[in-house]
C-alpha cells in the first residue's frame, strides 16, 4: 500500500476552509485530513483546493487533439494543463471527418484502458451543428448522424462522452437515444429557437456548451437558446471566462439567473496553452494569438488560450464571485455534471487525491493527481 502525506497552511475542501492540515493519501485516494500540531511547521504555505476539471479541452502543449488524435497527444495536452491546476479533463474533438473521429475515440479508449492520469472521457463538439453558428468549425464536415457516428458513440470504453449538437439538426429521438446510452448531450453551435431547444431539453439534453457563444441570443420576442439555458434550472452550462468570449457582466447575469451550482468553468483551450507559440495550423486556416485572443485567418474566434487557474482568477476578480464559489465552478460543479462528484471535486476522505496549491495571487504552485505531484513551480 502506497502511503504519503502533505501538510498545508490553508485548505479549502470544496465546502469550508481549514488551517494547518495534513492530507494523508493511500493508493491515490485521500485517506483522511487531520490537524497539524502547533509545534510542527507545515510544508506548503499556500492554499490547497480541489483539482480543476475541464470538460472542453481542444488542445495544449502545442497539440491540437484533432490533428494528433493519439495517446501521446492526449498525454502532452494533459501535462500542459496540469501546470495550471487541471487534474481531470475531457479531450475535445471538434467537427472533422469520421475517420479522424474514430482515431480520437481509439486514443481515449487506450488512455482509459491504461489508467492514464486525468482522462475521464471524450467530448465530441460536433459534427452535427448549425452552419449558421459554426464559429471556427469547418462547414464541409458538418453533417447528419450516420451509422459510422453511432458506432463510435455506442462504444463503452470511452468513459464519459459529451456530445455538443444543434437541436435543429438532430431529432429528439436521436437525442433521447444518446441520453439512454449514458451520453451527456449539450446544445451548442446552434441557431435554434427557444421551442426547439426546449424540446431537446425535454428529450434529455442536459447542458449548454460555452454559454452565449455560438448560440441564438435571447431577445424580446424570441428567447433563443440563451434564454432556454438561463430558464432551465436543471441544466448545466459551461462558460469561458477569459474576457474575450463573454463580457464579465454577462457572466454575472448568467450566474444570477441560473440555479446555484449549474454553471461551470471551461477553457475551450487550444494548442498554445503551456507554450510560447503565437500561431498554429487549423484545418485550412491559421489561427493567430494577439492580446490573449485567438482569431482565425477567416475572422472567427477560434477557441482560447485560457487555463483553468486563470478562469478561476478571472471569475473571482471580475465576476463578483467569492473565491470558494469560483473554485467550485472549476471543480465540484463539472464533477457534478459528469457524475463524478462522489470521487472528485472535493478534498475529502475516499476521494481521488487530486488537488492544487495556489499562492496569494491564485497562481498554481503545485498540482497533484491521484496523489502524485505532477507539477511543482520552480
Amino acid at each position: 500500500m502506497n502511503k504519503t502525506s502533505i501538510t498545508v497552511a490553508r485548505l479549502f475542501d470544496g465546502e469550508i476552509f481549514h488551517h494547518n492540515c495534513q492530507v494523508v493519501i493511500h493508493d491515490g485516494r485521500i485517506a483522511k485530513i487531520t490537524p497539524v500540531p502547533a509545534n510542527v511547521e507545515v510544508e506548503y504555505k499556500g492554499l490547497l483546493v480541489p483539482g480543476f476539471i475541464d470538460l472542453q479541452v481542444n488542445g495544449g502543449g502545442g497539440v491540437l487533439f484533432n490533428t494528433t488524435p493519439t495517446l501521446a497527444g492526449i498525454r502532452q495536452m494533459f501535462s500542459a494543463h496540469a501546470k495550471f491546476g487541471t487534474t481531470a479533463m475531457l479531450p475535445t474533438f471538434i467537427t472533422d471527418n469520421v475517420e479522424q473521429m474514430a482515431l480520437a475515440a481509439e486514443a481515449v479508449s487506450q488512455a482509459i484502458a491504461e489508467n492514464t492520469l486525468g482522462i475521464l472521457g471524450i467530448h465530441f463538439e460536433g459534427p452535427h451543428l448549425s452552419v449558421a453558428k459554426k464559429g471556427a468549425h469547418s462547414a464541409e464536415f458538418i453533417r447528419e448522424i450516420s451509422d459510422a457516428e453511432w458506432q463510435i458513440l455506442s462504444r463503452k470504453d470511452l468513459g464519459q462522452i459529451i456530445v455538443t449538437l444543434a437541436p435543429e439538426n438532430v431529432s429528439v429521438q436521436d437525442i433521447s437515444k444518446m441520453v439512454s446510452m449514458g451520453i451527456k448531450v449539450c446544445l451548442g453551435h446552434t441557431n435554434a429557437g427557444y421551442q426547439t431547444a426546449q424540446r431537446a431539453i425535454d428529450a434529455g439534453a442536459s447542458g449548454f456548451t460555452h454559454l452565449y457563444n455560438a448560440m441564438s441570443p435571447m431577445t424580446s420576442r424570441e428567447p433563443g437558446v440563451v434564454g432556454c439555458a438561463l430558464l432551465n434550472d436543471q441544466t448545466y452550462s459551461g462558460i469561458i471566462v477569459d474576457g474575450h468570449h463573454v463580457e464579465y457582466t454577462s457572466c454575472e447575469i448568467a450566474l444570477k439567473a441560473k440555479a446555484p451550482g449549474s454553471v461551470f468553468l471551461v477553457t475551450d483551450a487550444m494548442p498554445p496553452v503551456g507554450t510560447d507559440d503565437n500561431e498554429f495550423a487549423f484545418f485550412d486556416r491559421t489561427v493567430h494569438l494577439n492580446d490573449g485572443k485567438l482569431t482565425s485567418t477567416t475572422g472567427e474566434l477560434a477557441g482560447s488560450v485560457l487555463d483553468m487557474a486563470t478562469a478561476v482568477k478571472n471569475t473571482y476578480q471580475h465576476v463578483n464571485v467569492s473565491l470558494d464559489e469560483a473554485v467550485r465552478m472549476a471543480s465540484l460543479y463539472p464533477a457534478n455534471y459528469i457524475n463524478q462528484n462522489k470521487q472528485r471535486g472535493l478534498i475529502k476522505a475516499n476521494y481521488h487525491a487530486d488537488f492544487v496549491l495556489l499562492d496569494d495571487n491564485l497562481d498554481v504552485q503545485s498540482t497533484w493527481v491521484a496523489g502524485q505531484q505532477l507539477y511543482k513551480k520552480q
